[in-house]
């Protein structure tokens, strides 16, 4: 049982900056997505506390509110502006306690800046961190659960503590059904970060949370959406009645499908997002990708289209089976095939995994210590087959190409529906972000 005490208590998801070694954050008017970590994190704190949240990418930090403790969550992406934060923080006396999926691999760099890191999962840990900052002291500098959670009983989001400008006008709300992935793609960290188990919530609380937000848009913010088949079936079922529009990420191989598929459609699919990773038997082959079909992916475009669901693929560039050829092979694909939106990655091994080790040993890491710290397309290995620079300027290339009118006029549908026209505002979108060169296809938003 822990104590209720009363502290103002700050939550602060960081922006990033905007080019590499600039000191100018990024700033928008608004989220496409409603963030989930800053009301979710402020669920977790014990009721009777005064808790501010600040999403940084819209709202700006008074530092001069007097605080009695400041949690910060990072990615990779927003660690240095983090630091920052919690620096001027603590130079006031404030205790500053970071956490988020930066913390499992850099804790020993997160603890020169902060009093103490939550590693992992904070629905036990955030709870104590607080009991022993209102006691007088942290009682340990790294807090991490002994266990993964179950997914039951998770609290609902405190979203009445967002401030209205955070809001988008046509809004969608984030909901997480899963945790973990129950694939194991060569190059991903994701079990690393969750656990080696795919963990399931429960269908009727993941139905009462979105019945509670009450809004008709809504993203399943997994890491694979339908990695358990009879389990989403139970859930896409259910959905029906709610008459929502939801968006989520899935493999590639689920869309061959068809009951499945048909389910989908009727729940309410809007847009889904794949990780093909590749058109390239062998890629896939080395990656371990076995979700993703090569020799079947134009019959997965061909499904989606017909049942008018907006979908894209992620798509990843500098992998050691790739070739100049390549760049010019899978976009000539793309545009035959009528693909809606796509999202071009260079290769980038993440801290933690076996493939990191690899490249780190080899000498095939450009800089280490900054890598994925900065948005834009970055080259952060020594390619096989080219060189960083051809890398860089191929993938902005296709985003260029991609993303042209004539390209955009010859692939999309006319946006005669809610699904058509998600498509054409998400290119719309893309164009944007590839001229200024700050592309990072991630979800660290939410």
């Amino acid at each position: 049982m822990y104590h209720i005490f009363f502290m103002k208590i700050l939550i602060v998801q960081p922006t990033h900056f905007k080019k590499p070694y600039s000191r100018k954050l990024y700033k928008s008017k608004a989220r496409a997505l409603i963030p989930l970590t800053l009301p979710y994190l402020a669920a977790l704190i014990p009721e009777g506390n005064d808790i501010s949240l600040v999403d940084e990418q819209i709202e700006e930090i008074d530092f001069e509110q007097n605080y009695d403790c400041v949690l910060i969550t990072t990615t990779i992406l927003t660690s240095f502006r983090a630091y920052e934060i919690a620096d001027t923080f603590r130079q006031k006396g404030v205790p500053v306690v970071i956490g988020g999926p930066h913390c499992t691999f850099y804790s020993d760099e997160v603890l020169d800046h902060a009093d103490a890191v939550v590693i992992g999962e904070g629905e036990t840990q955030v709870p104590v961190v607080i009991e022993d900052i209102a006691s007088g002291r942290l009682r340990q500098k790294v807090y991490k659960a002994n266990s993964l959670h179950d997914l039951k009983g998770l609290p609902f989001p405190r979203y009445d503590l967002l401030s209205p400008k955070v809001f988008p006008r046509f809004p969608t709300y984030s909901v997480q059904t899963t945790r973990g992935c129950p694939y194991r793609c060569e190059f991903c960290a994701e079990r690393y970060h969750l656990g080696e188990k795919y963990r399931l919530r429960p269908v009727d609380e993941v139905i009462e949370e979105i019945k509670r937000i009450g809004c008709k848009q809504i993203f399943f913010a997994d890491s694979t959406f339908a990695g358990n088949r009879s389990r989403t079936m139970e859930l896409m079922e259910k959905l029906i009645p709610l008459k929502i529009r939801w968006s989520t990420l899935w493999n590639t191989f689920r869309c061959l499908d068809k009951e499945f598929m048909e389910l989908a459609k009727r729940s309410g699919l809007l847009h889904v997002n794949m990780g093909v990773e590749s058109i390239k038997k062998d890629t896939l082959r080395t990656m371990n990708k076995k979700t993703t079909p090569a020799d079947r992916l134009e019959e997965v475009v061909k499904i989606l289209r017909g049942l008018g669901i907006s979908f894209s693929f992620n798509l990843i560039f500098g992998w050691d089976t790739d070739r100049l050829e390549d760049f010019d092979t899978t976009l000539e694909f793309l545009i035959r095939n009528k693909v809606h939106v796509a999202f071009f990655n260079v290769f980038s091994p993440h801290k933690g995994t076996k493939i990191y080790d690899r490249y780190l040993e080899a000498g095939r890491l450009i800089d280490p210590h900054n890598m994925g710290r900065w948005p834009g397309i970055i080259a952060e290995i020594y390619p096989k087959n080219y060189s960083p620079k051809e890398l860089e300027e191929n993938v902005l290339r296709l985003y260029r190409e991609f993303y042209s009118w004539p390209s955009m006029l010859k692939r999309l549908p006319l946006p005669l529906s809610k699904a058509a026209i998600a498509s054409w505002y998400m290119n719309i979108q893309e164009r944007r972000l590839y001229k200024g060169n700050t592309h990072r296809a991630n979800f660290d938003g939410i």
